[in-house]
């Protein structure tokens, strides 16, 4: 497994394998059909997590709505997992 860089590295410094190992770390499953989309899904809520070309954009699904969120590659790994993990 790819060891991950310090938590307060930004995530434009992690190569896209490490990316992916951290999202995996987080519980989250990439999609068969789309390898930059994600799946991760917790007891209350569930999101679609997208590497994109300048942000990371998560889309959380709770009860019947949506709230989307982008988050750009210049924060820190931990503030992002932090607020991903909040939820909606």
């Amino acid at each position: 497994m790819t060891e991950l860089p310090d938590p307060a590295t930004p995530l434009y410094a992690h190569p896209l394998p490490t990316l992916e190992c951290w999202l995996k770390e987080i519980g989250a499953v990439q999609q068969r059909g789309n390898i930059c989309r994600w799946d991760l899904h917790l007891s209350d809520w569930s999101a679609e997590l997208e590497l994109e070309t300048e942000e990371l954009t998560v889309r959380w699904h709770q009860d019947g709505s949506r709230t989307v969120r982008q988050f750009p590659y210049g924060l820190s790994r931990a503030d992002v997992e932090a607020a991903i993990m909040l939820g909606p």
